[in-house]
């Protein structure tokens, strides 16, 4: 079963339990997806979908830091809690020196050497850890795998 199909899936136990919250939170994503495919003209894979949830999730973070900043703890709560359904859709995130041993192998296999090979890296590295990783923690991984 495809991402999608489950995404799908889920909305409809949703619908079903009338878990009202849960539903938003996958309708949204849902509504995300459709737009990038209407968007773009194509039919999103699994990795893709992926990519549409990871973009969300930094959303909320981002929101959630702004409600707090702003003491709106109702508004925080309710992103905390789209967080929580949203990443139910992501696949096994890897530990910090998962991440840091990814990068190390990609860096010695492009023969990147300082801070000007980024770019290319982290292009090589987004590709093959999208979705595994959140981008932040990788780019810090780069950064220290070319300085060091």
């Amino acid at each position: 079963m495809s991402l999608k199909d489950q995404i799908n899936e889920d909305m409809k136990s949703a619908m079903r339990a009338k878990d009202m919250e849960r539903l938003g939170t996958i309708r949204l994503l849902t509504a995300a997806i459709k737009q990038k495919e209407v968007d773009e003209r194509i039919t999103l894979d699994d990795a893709a979908v992926v990519a549409v949830v990871d973009k969300l999730l930094k959303q909320r973070k981002d929101s959630i830091e702004a409600f707090e900043k702003a003491a709106r703890q109702d508004l925080a709560d309710k992103e905390k809690a789209e967080v929580t359904v949203l990443q139910a859709y992501l696949p096994a995130r890897l530990s910090a020196e998962e991440v840091a041993a990814e990068v190390k192998a990609i860096v010695a296999e492009l023969g990147a050497k300082g801070p000007g090979d980024m770019g290319k890296v982290m292009g090589a590295v987004k590709t093959k850890l999208a979705g595994k990783a959140e981008m932040g923690q990788v780019s810090a991984a780069v950064k220290a795998a070319l300085n060091g």
